[in-house]
């Protein structure tokens, strides 16, 4: 699915693609128009964070897991290939993704991949997403089970610090009740 809205958005001039120099796969940058486009997205997504709740049924984990992936925190990574399997809960049915991290590049699988895993992630698809868009926690999360890790200590420990969250995270959100009807 993912491959097929990066051709549509390459035929629609929004992106440009080229081979990765190594290893499998393509590296995709915005074009002129694309950056056009990601300032509007950004003035949307400013509007939303201040006047949306955001309700259950849009809370997708799958979202945030790849807003997460393209502002990890290059420089707190591990210098090794590591593995991290997903289990979301809490919705209608439960996903499972793998994400790879190699040589600060990262790649999320729906699929298994073959490889061995560093760590697990169990979390409920809401908590993830509000943690990721500073909406709750990481210490709340934990502290309430919404969200487990199992692997190593030290993988473990550092998860949580390789998330830069949510461009949108600090801004703060205004309740359309709050704000009355202005008639």
């Amino acid at each position: 699915m993912l491959s097929q809205r990066l051709k549509q958005l390459e035929r629609l001039g929004i992106v440009e693609s080229a081979p990765k120099s190594a290893g499998r796969g393509r590296t995709y940058e915005l074009t002129s128009a694309g950056h056009d486009l990601f300032k509007v997205c950004v003035s949307l997504g400013e509007w939303g964070a201040r006047w949306l709740e955001i309700a259950p049924e849009n809370l997708d984990p799958f979202v945030a897991l790849w807003s997460m992936c393209n502002t990890l925190r290059q420089e707190r990574l591990p210098d090794r290939r590591v593995v991290i399997r997903f289990d979301f809960t809490g919705r209608q049915t439960p996903e499972r993704y793998w994400l790879l991290i190699e040589g600060g590049d990262t790649e999320i699988c729906r699929t298994y991949t073959g490889l061995d895993e560093d760590l697990c992630i169990t979390a409920e698809a809401e908590a993830f997403v509000k943690w990721h868009a500073g909406q709750l926690s990481w210490a709340a999360a934990i502290r309430d089970d919404r969200i487990q890790l199992h692997g190593p200590s030290p993988l473990v420990r550092a998860f949580p610090t390789w998330n830069s969250r949510s461009m949108f995270a600090d801004i703060k959100p205004i309740s359309l009740t709050a704000a009355g009807s202005g008639g």
